[in-house]
């Protein structure tokens, strides 16, 4: 599935890019210009298909770009034996459809190197951190809340600050396995107080962070990018019966009909919060920094986080680079520096 933002819609094929970036993950493979005209993501669960040689062509024939930055994920996706596996097929897939561009790819150490580097798993915030350490110059703690994790990287003296594989950043509190789309309910809660009484969760596959979301109107439709639990729409009408479904029922057997569900939402919606607002404390409070700047399609999370911290000042990303671009950073990031050099 490729799609095109309005910038691109209206380019020709051949049109000549100087340099794009690419970041390619497990659920999505983001894509962007070193000039901001370009900012696109496409759902491509990794380990459904072997898709991703086709996008990546296909972007190639339409950009026909000069240099390509990439950064990485998907090489986690359990459709590969190992990490290793991954790497080599993404890398791989790269060489094959940019046959006439150079191709940088960046580790975890920010570090461009050759596409059979062990480090360039799940290294793109380390791209993210390395473009904000540049352009601001100053300590804070970067956030970027996605579609399926939060990277919590401190940043001081120009340089990010965090453990190098996501195996290590789990075990410091710099990664949470949850974002604002593809995140089971089930995950963040094992239960709900509905009308005033404490009601179990099935652990069932039946909504997501992004049926919460759609539902209080903190995303629209069109944010709505992964696939659905149950393989129906994206209208508020079918988030509702998704989240009802997590307590077995249907919407009008929950005090309220709709509303009644809105609390479920409400729930999901404060666990994040208060799960993110205690790992950005315990990181600030750790490096002794008092800033946050955040990034992401969860911005509004940050913000919330952020509102619960005495003394904390936070900016984002989408006020200094654009909206579009604060949803597909790393890509951005890993462009703007192959252009530095």
């Amino acid at each position: 599935m490729w799609k095109r933002n309005k910038g691109l819609q209206k380019e020709q094929k051949g049109f000549k890019m100087t340099t794009i970036g690419i970041d390619i993950g497990g659920a999505n493979t983001k894509v962007a210009s070193a000039d901001g005209s370009i900012a696109e993501i496409h759902y491509l669960p990794m380990w459904k298909d072997a898709a991703l040689p086709d996008l990546l062509s296909a972007i190639a024939d339409q950009l026909t770009p000069e240099k390509v930055g990439v950064v990485m994920t998907g090489e986690l996706a359990d459709c590969f034996e190992s990490k290793r596996q991954g790497i080599a097929f993404i890398s791989d897939a790269t060489l094959h459809a940019f046959p006439k561009s150079e191709i940088y790819y960046l580790n975890n150490k920010c570090e461009f190197t050759g596409g059979d580097d062990s480090r360039l798993a799940a290294a793109n915030w380390a791209a993210s951190a390395g473009l904000i350490a540049r352009d601001t110059n100053s300590n804070c703690v970067f956030v970027d809340v996605g579609s399926t994790t939060t990277d919590i990287i401190p940043i001081a003296g120009g340089a990010a600050r965090a453990g190098g594989t996501d195996f290590e950043r789990l075990k410091r509190g710099e990664l949470l396995y949850s974002g604002v789309l593809r995140t089971n309910l089930a995950a963040l809660l094992d239960r709900v107080v509905l009308d005033g009484a404490g009601c179990r969760v099935s652990s069932e596959l039946f909504a997501i962070t992004a049926d919460a979301y759609l539902v209080l109107g903190r995303i629209g439709e069109a944010d709505y990018t992964c696939e659905t639990p149950d393989h129906a729409g994206t209208t508020v009408a079918d988030s509702i019966r998704r989240l009802a479904r997590i307590v077995c029922a249907d919407p009008d057997e929950i005090v309220g009909s709709g509303h009644g569900v809105r609390t479920i939402a409400e729930q999901v919606q404060e666990r994040q919060v208060q799960e993110l607002s205690g790992a950005l404390d315990d990181m600030l409070t750790r490096h002794g920094l008092n800033r946050v700047v955040g990034t992401g399609l969860g911005e509004f999370l940050i913000r919330d986080a952020v509102g619960r911290l005495d003394g904390v000042e936070c900016s984002f990303v989408s006020g200094m680079y654009g909206e579009d671009v604060s949803k597909v950073f790393p890509a951005y990031a890993v462009a703007r520096l192959v252009e530095f050099g």
